[in-house]
């Protein structure tokens, strides 16, 4: 296996950043290898359904923040841990997973997403 822990990071980072910042076309062009895997249950198969998914979500909620709390990479894979702010201060935390071909390309994706509570039981925060 040849990955390049460091620049899979971010390439993931920006990856994301792109898409959802409303440029999925580019982002794919630039950061996604000749397969795309999905395993997020409301998005399709390969390029077109996520690119379709983040065109929508642009149009519709064209103002929204995503920050990057952390990035962690083993072998071919890197975890994205975020916080994400939608229209009406309505806040979730994602767990994005991104596997990486030899070439440094993403070929498949996972994740879980949560809102944020008001309140917590614990008093702690979600990052």
């Amino acid at each position: 296996m040849n990955q390049n822990i460091k620049i899979n990071k971010q390439n993931a980072i920006n990856f994301y950043q792109m898409a959802y910042d409303g440029n999925p076309r580019e982002a794919f062009k630039l950061y996604v290898g000749n397969e795309y895997i999905q395993h997020n249950p409301i998005v399709g198969n390969g390029p077109e359904p996520l690119i379709q998914y983040f065109e929508r979500m642009a149009r519709e909620y064209p103002v929204k923040s995503i920050e990057f709390v952390r990035a962690v990479a083993e072998d071919d894979l890197v975890a994205l841990h975020t916080h994400q702010v939608w229209p009406g201060n309505d806040q979730y935390v994602t767990m994005d997973f991104f596997r990486f071909d030899d070439n440094g390309k993403i070929v498949e994706h996972w994740d879980a997403i949560q809102q944020i509570p008001e309140t917590t039981e614990n008093g702690n925060t979600m990052y």
